[in-house]
């Protein structure tokens, strides 16, 4: 049982009319009991005459899958299969995060028929957004008094990552399209597998020149080549707790998510094989065996409910990982941070297996902010911030150094250029014949 604002008002709008009556007739106390007792018999009146919220049956209708910014509506449909008419307040107990924007409902539902209350969802974290239950205020015919019942009702959306670095794909894709040779652009296509035949034009490289094929057709032709189809690329992501730190207002793991997400589209449009791996000291997500709409599909939708952990990353697990995915030679593409020497030791001590045997690429996001403390320098607190911001530059850059000492490739970039920065080193991979 709950009381409203109604019986409040109603107890204080008698009261001063009330003691008025009470202190002329000399019985004030007896008169405001009296007051009191017919407002609790009014109140408990109209607690009878409501509805009770119990009979009621709900049932939802929400979507399966949402991205992660985007609106949605919860639909739930509130069944009185009771004799009497329900006035009341319904509250759909809705995750915080999952960004509900209405959160009470007045309905009226008249016996024996079902009304729709609608959220609009907005979340704002990935994962799985729940609701376990819709609490209802039944009130009488007055206002006075309210039954209150909570129902089960679960619930849940999953709220995918973004990828908005979809909108740098159909650059690259023009690009791949040239070095594929599907495009009237007069270049020499790049790459290891032998296309096709044509007329020599100026500028092309003399040492395309077919000479068996000149000789035979009495003009001069070149050969083009296309970059090579069926390659594997192994996406391997850091999920530890390195991960969890906020560059430019999002997490590591995010714009993680964005460059394995625009690379795996472009890959997979070059006609390569990807392999996402999510791993810190066990394995948080995988997928293997997908090609092409199906592959993106399963890749968002196990990445959702990826977080970080608070565990150091076991480097040392993932030359044998790579090996359960494929044994011939790859792009494995290590997704993670590169930062103090003496953190990067485990990543550095592995690298020398993965790279025996495979290409490899280093990508890692770097922090705008110490950028630009860098360059600050009007006060004495500016030049403390721009040494200790010059010191996690230099930093960076050994590591970085070190991996390429090593024979892999780094790529380092801000958090809204690092996945269109992997997306044109893995181009320029292509054209250059090394995958």
């Amino acid at each position: 049982m709950t009381v409203s604002g109604r019986f409040v008002a109603l107890v204080a709008f008698g009261i001063v009319p009330v003691i008025g009556i009470g202190t002329a007739t000399g019985e004030p106390g007896l008169v405001l009991g009296c007051w009191l007792l017919f407002a609790i018999a009014l109140g408990i009146l109209d607690l009878v005459l409501a509805a009770s919220p119990r009979v009621l049956v709900p049932s939802r209708s929400l979507p399966a899958r949402t991205r992660l910014g985007e609106t949605v509506e919860s639909e739930l449909y509130l069944a009185n299969p009771g004799p009497r008419t329900l006035r009341g307040v319904v509250r759909d107990a809705w995750q915080p995060s999952a960004g509900a924007s209405v959160f009470r409902t007045r309905v009226t539902i008249p016996a024996g028929e079902r009304r729709l209350v609608t959220v609009p969802l907005t979340p704002f974290r990935r994962g799985e957004r729940r609701v376990e239950q819709v609490t209802v205020r039944s009130f009488g015919p007055l206002g006075l008094c309210a039954r209150q019942a909570t129902l089960k009702s679960p619930g849940r959306i999953r709220v995918l990552p973004p990828f908005h670095a979809r909108k740098h794909l159909p650059s690259r894709l023009a690009r791949l399209r040239e070095l594929d040779g599907a495009t009237s652009v007069m270049v020499r296509g790049q790459g290891t597998e032998f296309d096709s035949l044509r007329e020599y034009v100026r500028g092309d490289d003399v040492r395309s020149i077919d000479w068996r094929a000149t000789a035979r057709r009495r003009d001069v032709v070149v050969r083009t080549w296309r970059p090579e189809r069926d390659r594997r690329v192994v996406l391997v992501i850091d999920t530890a707790r390195t991960s969890a730190a906020r560059i430019a207002d999002e997490p590591r793991l995010d714009t993680a998510f964005e460059a394995s997400l625009l690379l795996a589209a472009l890959a997979t449009r070059a006609g390569d094989r990807v392999d996402l791996l999510a791993y810190d000291r066990r394995m948080r997500a995988r997928v293997q065996g997908a090609r092409g709409a199906d592959l993106m599909a399963r890749m968002v939708d196990a990445l959702a409910t990826v977080e970080p952990e608070l565990l150091e990353m076991d480097w040392a697990a993932v030359p044998a990982l790579v090996r359960e995915v494929t044994s011939q030679r790859s792009l494995v593409v290590l997704l993670t941070s590169v930062d103090a020497p003496g953190a990067s030791t485990a990543l550095l001590s592995m690298l020398p297996q993965l790279t025996k045997r495979h290409l490899v690429v280093v990508a890692s996001v770097t922090d705008p902010a110490v950028l630009a403390a860098s360059r600050q320098r009007r006060n004495r607190d500016e030049v403390y911030l721009a040494a200790a911001a010059e010191r996690s530059l230099l930093d960076i850059a050994r590591v970085s150094e070190a991996i390429k000492q090593m024979g892999a490739e780094v790529v380092t970039a801000s958090p809204s250029e690092l996945p269109p920065a992997l997306a044109d080193r893995y181009l320029a991979l292509k054209a250059a014949g090394r995958l």
